[in-house]
């Protein structure tokens, strides 16, 4: 598992708790995504290319950094939108692209509906953002298209994985490294994760 990084940081598993709470209401919920997701993207950008930079202080001259990556946003509609402010906030210059898939409720696999990705890439690397990392079939999906797209770089934050979606982002993307906020005990007989938080999307827009 050396690319599976599972936050070990005490605010994301703070955060996580109210999150999954049943008694969490949509306003909230979407608040605890946007900063969650921002923790996380903390960890997955830090190793991004930087490159020395000229900086006049108050005080004088100085050498900072600045990032050499132009970096892109990819959201999984619906649920990986209230992912996008929070890293955008701290990324202001990012592009964010969309890419809409949805799961088929009875054979589990996804399904595109929307891609407005430009003809080639104008980005060095792309954080694709998906709350939940479950079977794995959206995100090794969404994977495929990025580098079909040609990205050379991606990187996988989501919020909670099952095992059975680690290992087919593992089998399928082995070079993907993923950013998890927890990993979960097991995928139930409908193909949601356990304990889980329920459905991310219904969760965040009221709609459940």
């Amino acid at each position: 598992m050396s690319n599976i990084f599972p936050s070990p940081h005490p605010l994301v598993a703070h955060k996580l708790a109210k999150l999954r709470s049943i008694d969490t209401e949509p306003k909230k919920f979407r608040e605890l995504i946007r900063e969650i997701s921002m923790l996380l993207a903390y960890e997955a950008t830090a190793d991004l290319a930087t490159q020395p930079a000229p900086v006049t202080t108050p005080m004088g001259d100085t050498t900072g950094l600045e990032l050499v990556e132009k970096i892109g946003l990819v959201p999984i509609l619906r649920a990986g939108l209230g992912m996008v402010d929070g890293i955008w906030e701290m990324m202001p210059n990012a592009e964010v692209w969309h890419l809409g898939l949805y799961r088929d409720e009875k054979t589990l696999k996804p399904v595109q509906y929307y891609n407005k990705l430009p003809t080639s890439p104008r980005v060095g690397a792309v954080l694709l953002l998906d709350p939940m990392l479950a079977t794995g079939g959206s995100a090794t999906a969404a994977t495929q298209v990025l580098k079909d797209w040609g990205v050379k770089k991606i990187k996988y934050i989501g919020l909670i994985a099952a095992p059975e979606g680690v290992k087919r982002m593992q089998t399928d993307h082995p070079d993907v490294p993923l950013y998890i906020g927890a990993i979960d005990s097991h995928l139930n007989n409908i193909g949601y994760i356990v304990p889980g938080l329920g459905d991310a999307g219904d969760r965040q827009f009221g709609t459940g």
